[in-house]
């Protein structure tokens, strides 16, 4: 069973965060893990993009019934008509996330991974707990969930 890492944060942000998520995505790939993500546009879809790109394996846990709202790069799409209680889901399946920007629907991905003990890295996100590691590259980040969780 392939592990999968959570990459979470905003559908709107600056081009070089969705350059950075992109380059997340990548480096999931080349480690040969799968991502997980909410499946929407934005940090979501340039990481599934990446990933993608590279051959990886691309999970999307919707908020809302319909998959055709998913983002194109996704392999798995699982529409749950839940909205943001997804988000629990979507911490729970990852080894460990990595925050990029985000919003409310973040922080709440931040608390929940911070209170079940999943490793999280950040680049411009949240900065709420010292147990969000901060990291300035894709392969710094991807490299600490792995190294955290193996």
């Amino acid at each position: 069973m392939k592990k999968l890492i959570g990459v979470i944060g905003a559908r709107e942000c600056p081009d070089s965060s969705l350059k950075f998520a992109y380059e997340v995505g990548q480096e999931i790939a080349k480690h040969s893990y799968g991502l997980v993500s909410g499946g929407m546009m934005g940090t979501m879809e340039a990481a599934s993009k990446g990933c993608r790109d590279n051959g990886g394996l691309t999970v999307g846990i919707l908020p809302g019934d319909d998959p055709s709202l998913a983002n194109p790069y996704l392999d798995i799409i699982i529409p749950t008509g839940m909205g943001i209680m997804r988000n629990l889901l979507i911490v729970r399946s990852a080894v460990g996330l990595i925050a990029i920007d985000g919003k409310y629907g973040t922080l709440s991905e931040i608390a929940y991974a911070l209170q079940v003990g999943k490793p999280i890295v950040g680049l411009n996100t949240w900065d709420i707990s010292e147990d969000i590691l901060k990291v300035n590259s894709a392969h710094e980040a991807v490299e600490t969930i792995i190294k955290l969780t193996t």
